[in-house]
């Protein structure tokens, strides 16, 4: 969902799942394809991007109003990460810009070696002046007069920890911060977001940052612009036609491994059933199916599925703003947290509507993929119980009045806002307003396009919402190790339920200590996860998986899948018999 206003909880792939992820090992992609048989090369691939979504905005430095996995999948054909986060969060330093990180013990500098591996398109090599310039965009655009507002602030550190960022020659950076740090969290959630764009190509105003951001904000819905030109990533901007295709075409120059395929499409669908089709007929070779269609998969004669979890969890943001008005105040308070949680049937959810292919989840780390991270020992303490949440509001004061709990003459009634487009997310919240109901709470379903209804929840008016639904939940990008610092810290970017908390704050604080164990490390990260746990900062909901579907002669595809950086790598797939 957001970053400090921004969405990531966007699913890619559809409108109701969670987003394709992946990248893999260096050469785990090619070496699959080969055993499926000869590589082919050339050819188009083409794929899904569900209704109600698509790019825009084409910046490396993803604003909040951009910050989706659609833009974070496109962004990152055309340019490299400084670091490349792995499927077991790890960094691989071949498949990075930096060649090696060092750190002092305090985590307090940390040392970037730039390899020579990437150049730009246009033959100039990637220095550390790109980086310096990339941090300064970075900085600028996170304070709150900026002309737009960084996606990724209060991640990392970002901009509060960060002292300073110089070029210490033309291939070393060193970043400084002000006080000692987690070494692991600051270079995956902090140095983990630099992705370097050409300096030369867009430091148009070096003496107004202001006029620079406001600039920048003027194309980046225009990748056909001259400075997206010059790239480092595996494919460059081709061609598009708004609402309904991106096309990409290999970068010749890239220093990577270089695409079997001549193109890549992004088609968007304008519905489900219209992408489904296209997987049916050929014309879509790699999308999704729609848990509503799940009955009719095996019509999908010439594809494969294959379920897939990210490394994330599935949510509704529940508006805490006391400033708002007499629900959020209520909101706020626990108790009523707690009823409304008492109202998700989960099991029922996912047995029904999810074909058992979801999971409960009531935390922010997921039981699935498997990770370090997950707690077995943890238990639900707010399994479903409709009678008794009912109880629990009647004995803090709400009275039953034509049907609806009432208190200091204002009945319990909101409304949840929800991303449009996928019938299994519509069909979840209809159960769950039907055993609100039950509680005495009355809800109605307000659908808006996702941009639309992301738009009114980080607005500044707070009044205009009370719960809202983006179907497919969090991935941990940029957060890769899972603090929940930019989530629900008090002033976290990510935290757009207004949750308050100074146990949450601490812990979260904790998290970002420098450690000196791997035992130390998970166990502050399970303190926080329990917390979160018993103090629902949101309501946590079932955790479905993307059901990926591709198509027979498209290869590689399942090598690149990676859970944890959530972006895939089309370089590395080939269309073939």
């Amino acid at each position: 969902m957001k970053r400090r206003v921004s969405y990531r909880a966007l699913p890619l792939l559809a409108a109701g799942a969670m987003t394709l992820a992946g990248c893999g090992t260096a050469g785990g992609a090619a070496a699959h394809s080969r055993a499926a048989g000869a590589i082919h090369r050339g050819g188009t691939v083409v794929i899904a991007i569900p209704p109600a979504l698509s790019p825009d905005g084409f910046f490396p430095v993803m604003s909040t109003a951009t910050y989706s996995n659609i833009d974070n999948q496109i962004q990152a054909l055309m340019y490299k990460p400084l670091l490349f986060i792995t499927g077991s969060d790890a960094i691989n330093y071949r498949r990075s810009i930096a060649r090696k990180v060092t750190w002092n013990k305090a985590g307090t500098v940390y040392t970037i070696t730039l390899g020579n591996k990437y150049r730009w398109s246009n033959g100039k090599p990637i220095t550390s002046q790109d980086i310096v310039f990339d941090w300064s965009i970075m900085k600028a655009a996170s304070q709150s007069n900026s002309p737009w507002l960084f996606g990724g602030a209060g991640f990392g550190g970002i901009p509060t920890r960060w002292k300073s960022v110089v070029a210490r020659n033309a291939h070393t950076i060193v970043v400084t911060l002000n006080q000692p740090s987690n070494q692991q969290w600051f270079v995956r959630n902090g140095l983990g977001q630099i992705v370097p764009f050409p300096k030369a190509q867009w430091d148009k105003y070096p003496a107004n940052m202001k006029k620079e951001l406001t600039w920048i904000n003027s194309v980046v819905n225009s990748p056909g612009a001259a400075p997206y030109k010059v790239v480092d990533g595996p494919y460059k901007f081709s061609s598009m036609q708004p609402n309904q295709f991106w096309a990409f075409v290999p970068n010749k120059h890239y220093g990577g491994h270089k695409s079997y395929v001549s193109k890549v499409m992004f088609q968007y669908e304008t519905s489900d059933s219209g992408e489904f089709t296209g997987l049916k007929t050929g014309t879509i070779n790699f999308g999704y199916l729609p848990y509503a269609l799940w009955d009719s998969r095996m019509s999908l004669t010439n594809d494969t599925l294959k379920p897939f979890f990210l490394f994330g969890f599935n949510y509704m943001n529940i508006n805490m703003d006391a400033k708002a008005g007499f629900m959020q105040k209520q909101f706020a308070q626990l108790y009523v947290r707690q009823a409304l949680q008492m109202g998700i049937d989960q099991p029922g959810i996912v047995r029904t509507l999810y074909h058992n292919q979801a999971i409960t989840e009531f935390g922010p780390l997921p039981s699935k993929p498997k990770t370090v991270f997950d707690d077995p020992a943890l238990k639900n303490p707010y399994p479903y119980d409709p009678a008794r949440g009912k109880k629990l509001l009647e004995a803090h004061g709400w009275v039953m009045k034509n049907g609806v709990l009432t208190k200091d003459g204002h009945p319990f009634t909101l409304t949840v806002m929800y991303a449009e487009g996928d019938t299994a997310a519509t069909d979840s919240l209809q159960l769950i307003t039907h055993a609100w109901a039950e509680e005495g709470i009355s809800a109605s379903l307000q659908p808006e396009p996702a941009n639309t209804a992301f738009g009114v929840m980080v607005g500044n008016n707070q009044n205009k919402w009370d719960i809202t639904y983006f179907p497919g939940g969090w991935t941990y990008e940029p957060d890769y190790y899972p603090t929940g610092g930019g989530l629900f810290a008090a002033s976290a970017g990510g935290n757009y339920s207004h949750y308050n908390s100074a146990g949450m704050n601490h812990l979260v604080q904790l998290t970002y200590k420098p450690v000196s164990s791997q035992a130390q490390a998970l166990g502050r990260l399970a303190q926080y996860q329990a917390y979160a746990v018993k103090q629902l900062p949101v309501i946590w909901m079932p955790y479905f998986p993307t059901l990926v579907v591709q198509a027979k002669n498209l290869h590689g595809v399942n090598a690149t899948l990676n859970p944890v950086s959530n972006v895939y790598y089309p370089n590395y797939w080939w269309v073939g018999n």
